[in-house]
């Protein structure tokens, strides 16, 4: 789904995601940094990494006690925002 949601997204496009689980999360992470899930991504002719999002916030955003409170499921739910660059 990630893959073709970065596809189908024209430039400076947002891309939300929440994963309920730390595994899932790691893949979010990894894919919104670099655009790829394992491996090394590539690189410009200066050294510097080819991003393909850039991240709204460099940290998850997970809910607040009152969220929590109000429903117990969401406390395992994280957020993660990228702009298409």
């Amino acid at each position: 789904m990630l893959v073709q949601a970065y596809k189908v997204l024209k430039p400076e496009g947002r891309l939300v995601v929440i994963s309920y689980h730390s595994l899932e999360d790691r893949l979010v992470k990894r894919f919104l940094k670099n655009g790829m899930f394992e491996g090394e991504p590539e690189r410009d002719i200066y050294g510097n990494y080819k991003k393909a999002f850039e991240l709204v916030k460099s940290k998850a955003i997970i809910p607040d006690d009152k969220e929590i409170e109000e429903n117990s499921r969401a406390r395992s739910a994280k957020m993660r925002t990228g702009i298409k660059v």
